[in-house]
């Protein structure tokens, strides 16, 4: 490896890392933790830590993350697919053990914050997602049919977490929170374009379209 390319392994990998971790050590800083029990606590971080992990998944399918091959990103992304549904768990039930009215609220759309139904959308969307990887062999689904069912769900959870932690006010701050929600949407954005290109030169080239198999 030049040292280029290592300088560039170096500078993706570190940009990657700041991205999710800036936010968290703002967080971790925040005044109003102070305020706050250790369930409720640990339910935030788990929430943060959720969109930090759906910036990781259009990364990784979409190849822009080197050292990785694309084999390797597949399988990490179902990987990190799985561990997106337990940080969502795991937000969802301290926030329930820390307040149970509240938590109804959201689920049954009743809630009088504006930020609740964006999230509860994007749960269940992450929650199909996971159950129909999992299912997904079981009940025969080909990668194009996979494909015309994941990407409007990845859309649906791109869009409802962004909007969700940019209409809290809480432990993040709110510089780095913008700056982690924008790119995530700019990452889903470009990898879906640059998915949908190939697939359009290879199909006027006369070849199979590329199988969008994550």
């Amino acid at each position: 490896m030049t040292g280029w390319k290592l300088a560039r392994v170096i500078l993706i990998w570190g940009a990657l890392v700041s991205a999710i971790g800036v936010p968290i050590a703002a967080a971790a800083g925040s005044e109003q933790l102070a305020w706050r029990g250790p369930v409720y606590i640990l339910a935030g971080f788990a929430g943060i830590i959720a969109l930090g992990l759906v910036l990781v998944q259009p990364l990784l399918i979409g190849g822009y993350l080197p050292g990785l091959s694309a084999y390797r990103g597949r399988r990490a992304h179902h990987w990190i697919g799985g561990a997106l549904a337990l940080a969502i768990v795991i937000h969802v039930a301290g926030l329930w053990i820390t307040s149970p009215p509240d938590m109804i609220d959201a689920l049954t759309f009743s809630s009088p914050t504006p930020f609740s139904p964006f999230g509860v959308i994007a749960m269940w969307a992450i929650f199909i997602v996971a159950l129909l990887a999992l299912l997904r062999r079981r009940l025969g689904l080909r990668p194009r049919t996979w494909r015309f069912v994941h990407m409007p769900l990845a859309i649906v959870i791109v869009a409802g977490s962004a909007v969700h932690c940019l209409l809290i006010e809480g432990t993040m701050e709110t510089i780095s929170k913008a700056a982690l929600c924008a790119l995530v949407l700019a990452a889903t954005v470009k990898a879906m374009v640059d998915l949908q290109v190939w697939r359009k030169r290879r199909t006027l080239r006369g070849s199979e379209p590329k199988r969008f198999n994550a």
